[in-house]
């Protein structure tokens, strides 16, 4: 197990596979990077060195148990790229983590090459959707572990997926995201996070990619994002928030397609 040292946490990471760098940053939930990354990472490791860094909050990384920061946890990510490749690497962000990784970029351009910011938002405290969602999650996950996870799983796929997996698959997905400590300092970093003014110092080239039937981060938050990054290429997928299961091939070839292309965005398109 790998870890790294960043004002007095300390980070776990993993780091699988060969080639130029691809850093895959989890979104919400102690599980980390197991839970969001298990099943995509291979497709990417055949050509590209992956390295899933566990942020304060997973059961993997040990910290003080503080309020959680942009700048704090895009510092361990900070940390975790110095650490293994010291240069330039294509950075990927998935709901929480987007916010993190346009903080990295945004910080430490020099640490970044591409940037891929996946059912991202820049700030709750404007939408009364948001705010209500992730304060319901913190309601359930004090008083009603099972039905947290329930609402969990049902706001993080698109309807049509969970009809298609059954009674018995959406009932495994509901313990993949329990409301433990960490989980929760997770969603008040949620309920908190405001990045608005570090968008406009984001110079890499950047794809944003948003889930046409994403409830739990409106697919609105994603076009803004866009709109709000200079020069940036951006694509929906239709489906739910956890994009990359439900539609991994095409979420896997935009990724690629993105990170192995010309270095110039495209304008806007649609898979």
């Amino acid at each position: 197990m790998a870890t790294v040292t960043v004002n007095g946490a300390q980070v776990h990471y993993e780091q699988t596979g060969s080639g130029p760098a691809l850093v895959l940053v989890h979104g919400t939930g102690s599980a980390g990077a197991a839970v969001n990354w298990g099943q995509t990472l291979p497709r990417f490791t055949p050509h590209r060195s992956v390295i899933t860094p566990d942020l304060s909050g997973t059961d993997t990384t040990v910290d003080d148990g503080a309020p959680l920061t942009a700048e704090r946890l895009a510092a361990q990510v900070i940390a975790v790229i110095e650490a293994t490749e010291g240069g330039p690497v294509d950075l990927l962000g998935f709901s929480m983590g987007s916010t993190v990784a346009a903080t990295v970029a945004a910080l430490r351009p020099d640490l970044v090459r591409r940037l891929i910011l996946a059912a991202g938002w820049a700030h709750t405290g404007s939408d009364e959707y948001l705010t209500s969602l992730f304060t319901l999650w913190q309601n359930l996950g004090a008083s009603d572990p099972a039905s947290f996870g329930r609402a969990v799983a049902m706001t993080g796929f698109s309807r049509g997926f969970l009809n298609t997996i059954g009674r018995d698959q959406f009932e495994a997905l509901i313990p993949n995201m329990p409301p433990t400590p960490g989980t929760l300092r997770h969603i008040d970093y949620d309920l908190r996070v405001d990045i608005r003014s570090l968008i406009p110092r984001i110079e890499a080239p950047t794809l944003v990619i948003g889930g046409s039937q994403d409830i739990t981060v409106p697919v609105e938050h994603s076009r803004a994002l866009h709109a709000a990054i200079s020069g940036s290429s951006y694509a929906e997928i239709d489906a739910g928030h956890v994009m990359f299961f439900e539609q991994e091939d095409v979420f896997v070839k935009l990724v690629t397609d993105f990170t192995e292309g010309p270095s110039t965005t495209s304008a806007a398109t649609d898979a």
